[in-house]
């Protein structure tokens, strides 16, 4: 992959701009920059190496070379609130999901963030605002896809089994080929964000729905909450039925979710 061979990829799609980086610290931080530098919407930066890719609470990964797609979006402002953001998170993980059903791979979304295949990680999706006051200056969505095998990295080093898509696949995949799957059913999703629809899209894609899940806190506001998972509500919050079968919303925030290890089969 290279500058050539991803604008060519990517030459049929309304990208305004399209920077190719053989190694960045992090994509999401290069678009900053971008946006800063007064880069339009739609600005693309994608990356063969990333040495600090950054996720929910501040963890980090290295994307190897040759072995991922580790890519961010500049998006519009216009029309975008606060309640929108997390949306914007299930926009990039719905995207993913869509263009892998074009490999006949079903992809399943762990709400908020992650894109599983046969039950293991495949993608991380991050979403970042960056305001001034009330005003929302920009808006950014950044993936990262393992493609390869050599992306995944050493079991030990992971909180929740991890694959690739060419694992599940049996097959290589061309990057350039799924990032443009992935940026034509985003922008294709993008207009609808505030719709029911995009919210019946992505609840469709959850993971573990009508199952028994818990939610934990890397804070100290929630410890740990079961209860079984019926869906999202009009903002994109996870809905739970609780033992008590009080429905309950929940944002994302610094949650995370899992399947409740009493309720799988032994």
């Amino acid at each position: 992959m290279d500058q050539n061979s991803l604008a060519q990829a990517l030459q049929d799609l309304p990208i305004n701009d399209i920077l190719y980086l053989p190694t960045v610290g992090s994509t999401n931080d290069e678009v900053t920059k971008q946006a800063q530098g007064g880069a339009q919407p739609f600005s693309l930066v994608v990356a063969d190496e990333q040495t600090k890719g950054r996720g929910r609470s501040g963890r980090s990964w290295h994307t190897p070379p040759g072995a991922a797609i580790a890519m961010s979006l500049l998006l519009p402002t216009n029309r975008i609130s606060a309640t929108d953001i997390p949306k914007i998170t299930g926009l990039g993980a719905l995207a993913v999901c869509k263009a892998l059903l074009g490999y006949q791979s079903a992809a399943q979304i762990k709400w908020p963030n992650d894109v599983l295949l046969a039950g293991k990680k495949a993608c991380g999706v991050l979403a970042e605002a960056h305001w001034r006051g009330d005003e929302l200056e920009h808006v950014l969505i950044g993936m990262g896809i393992n493609v390869a095998t050599q992306s995944v990295p050493p079991a030990e080093s992971l909180n929740f089994p991890a694959t690739s898509v060419e694992e599940i696949l049996g097959h290589k995949v061309q990057r350039e080929t799924l990032i443009r799957e992935v940026l034509a059913r985003l922008l294709d999703w993008w207009p609808k964000l505030k719709t029911s629809g995009f919210i019946n899209a992505w609840e469709n894609h959850l993971a573990y729905k009508g199952e028994d899940v818990e939610i934990r806190s890397t804070g100290e506001s929630i410890k740990a909450i079961s209860g079984q998972l019926i869906g999202l509500d009009e903002h994109g919050y996870l809905r739970l039925r609780l033992s008590t079968s009080e429905e309950k919303s929940f944002e994302a925030s610094e949650i995370h979710l899992r399947p409740r290890v009493d309720s799988q089969a032994n």
